[in-house]
């Protein structure tokens, strides 16, 4: 047996002895065995928490894939290993602070969601696609936006709502007769769908056409705020985030599709902290509503579609709030 693989026959049985002797010595520790798992992965499947945080310390990258599409964090998660998924929770949200400062210096990408602003899109009854036949909203989340309607409007008074797409939390806010409704949306074709559709001959609704980066100072202040748009990436969101102070009024709420990593629990669970914890830093706190979403997602809802953007059986919906109002 070479050394790579008694390097995770020490992981699988927890032994620290023979784990620090083959990391000592060199040993591969990113090395992916027959069964497709990683050191890390065989220490988390089997609970050995000191293992993990010596693997990490060692250099060995929490975010790496079986064949199955698990990591090393959802095999703890699984298991029930607590100590080991806390372990690598941390070391997964301290990785992804570190990357997206270096993101936020080195790439700057000023047109990120361009080329689906330029793109044809398709509308039927049940979803809103793309030129290459990925969804950008389905009607599988109308739960999900009337639940975030609910928690925008909670205040009534004025809300924000950025990213129409198939105008399914816009049709919920509605239903709260907010004093204000304001609505940004950046895709012509969808502009075009709102206008036809009469939003903007309601007497409450504002429709603003453009990227919420260039209508910024068009936009007031709010006592509810919906973000949720397509083509855009984690750096967007946060930069929205840093808006937020102008634009949400104190007490105020404010919520966002959350997709993050929909296709890999553990990720998401690790983005949902790193969100959390960066709003937390600007003053807000976080509260994630779980909600079960498995009887809406049958294979069905993904005919013709290229990607299945969600793939997870609940859906934590963010509540944010100002620190000094929450309760």
């Amino acid at each position: 047996m070479d050394e790579r693989r008694q390097l995770c026959e020490a992981a699988r049985s927890g032994d620290m002895d023979k784990l620090k002797t083959f990391i000592d010595s060199g040993a591969d520790v990113s090395y992916f065995d027959g069964e497709g798992l990683t050191p890390l992965m065989h220490a988390a499947k089997h609970g050995h928490a000191c293992v993990v945080k010596s693997l990490l310390e060692a250099g060995a990258p929490w975010n790496a894939l079986s064949p199955s599409n698990l990591s090393a964090g959802d095999f703890a998660m699984e298991a029930g290993h607590q100590e080991a998924f806390d372990t690598l929770l941390n070391a997964g949200i301290q990785a992804e602070l570190v990357l997206g400062t270096i993101a936020r210096k080195e790439n700057k990408i000023g047109d990120c969601n361009g080329d689906y602003l330029d793109d044809r899109v398709s509308f039927s009854e049940d979803k809103l696609m793309d030129s290459n036949s990925k969804a950008v909203m389905m009607a599988w989340e109308k739960p999900l936006m009337e639940a975030h309607a609910k928690a925008v409007c909670s205040r009534g008074g004025h809300i924000l709502n950025i990213g129409y797409g198939m105008g399914l939390v816009d049709m919920a806010i509605q239903q709260y007769a907010p004093t204000t409704h304001t609505i940004v949306e950046a895709h012509p074709e969808v502009y075009q769908r709102m206008l036809s559709s009469g939003w903007a001959e309601k007497d409450n609704v504002k429709i603003i056409f453009g990227r919420w980066q260039d209508v910024i100072p068009q936009l007031k202040s709010y006592d509810g705020i919906f973000f949720d748009t397509y083509g855009e990436y984690y750096e967007d969101l946060r930069e929205f985030h840093q808006h937020l102070p102008s634009l949400l009024k104190p007490g105020g709420i404010y919520s966002f599709f959350n997709g993050l990593c929909g296709g890999n629990a553990f990720f998401h669970v690790v983005y949902c902290n790193l969100v959390s914890l960066e709003l937390e830093n600007l003053g807000y706190s976080t509260q994630l509503i779980p909600l079960p979403v498995k009887d809406c997602l049958g294979e069905e809802v993904w005919d013709g579609l290229k990607h299945k953007y969600w793939q997870l059986d609940t859906y934590y919906l963010p509540v944010c709030q100002s620190i000094e109002h929450s309760e």
